[in-house]
Order: structure tokens, then sequence, then C-alpha cells
């Protein structure tokens, strides 16, 4: 089983600043999933929030992951702290994607979410039903039938 994962940025989790009891709560739900689901492998588009946490669980289990990245410089505009621990991640990945070529483009987080939708067997979306980036995902998961399981952060 491959599962991908969308999902929201820190500043709908509680913020930036971590460990934050929306953190916590959050990555006790994708660990607790991870472990009853026992992937051969996860899928991050490797965006802050959502997207790492579930890097870094995978990398804590012992899960190889995907760094499916829409565009080379996606961590461009990040702080210095920021962008030190992508690049950490990126290191630790099993596999490095680069899903569009060139610069950043809005179409671009889309192209890349519908890129590891098509190729997981599940998503995990941690979203609160709202729209913008992570919905629009649900959306393409549900228009092609994905297993979609949903956390909801405001429900934890």
């Amino acid at each position: 089983m491959i599962i991908a994962f969308t999902g929201h940025r820190p500043d709908k989790l509680g913020g930036y600043v971590l460990p934050n009891p929306t953190y916590i709560k959050v990555c006790q739900e994708i660990d607790k999933a991870l472990k009853k689901l026992k992937p051969q492998q996860i899928i991050s588009g490797m965006a802050l929030g959502i997207d790492q946490w579930a890097a870094n669980i995978a990398i804590k289990n012992n899960i190889p992951f995907i760094a499916a990245v829409p565009f080379l410089g996606q961590e461009g505009k990040w702080n210095l702290d920021l962008r030190k621990t992508y690049c950490i991640l990126l290191r630790k990945a099993a596999e490095q994607v680069i899903v569009c070529p060139g610069a950043y483009s809005v179409e671009k987080m889309q192209i890349r979410n519908e890129w590891m939708v098509d190729r997981c067997d599940l998503l995990i979306a941690v979203w609160d039903g709202t729209k913008g980036g992570t919905g629009n995902c649900v959306d393409y998961a549900k228009k092609i039938n994905k297993e979609i399981l949903r956390i909801d952060p405001n429900a934890l």
C-alpha cells in the first residue's frame, strides 16, 4: 500500500511554533494510521505543515517516502530554519521527484497533488473541510474514486 498525504499549512494547525496542541494531536493520529495501515511507502508533497509532518513520522517509523516536489525552489521564500528542515527531509527521502519543470506557478501545486493521488492507494487528508489546495486535492481524489481517510484537525 502506498499512502499520499494532503493537508493544511501550519497557520491552520495551531501555528508555526512547534510543538503546539494541534500539532501533537494531528501527529498522533497520523502515527496511529500508519501503524495500523502499514504502508510500504508514503508520498509527501513537501509543503510546510502536514506534508512535512507526515514525512517525519514516516522516517520515525522506517517507512520510505517519496518527496513529490511541485517545482524546484519550492522552499525559496521560506525562512532559513524552514529551508534547513526541508533540505534535511529531502536528503532522507527514498526518492525525489520534481513534478513540474520551471519556477513557481499556482497550478503546479494542483498538478503535484494529482500526481500524488494518481500514484497512491489511499489519500490521508488532514482537512477541516474548507476550500483551498487541500480541498482541491480531496475533490480530485473523489473524482477518480480514490480511497480517502480524513482527519479533521478541528475534531481532535
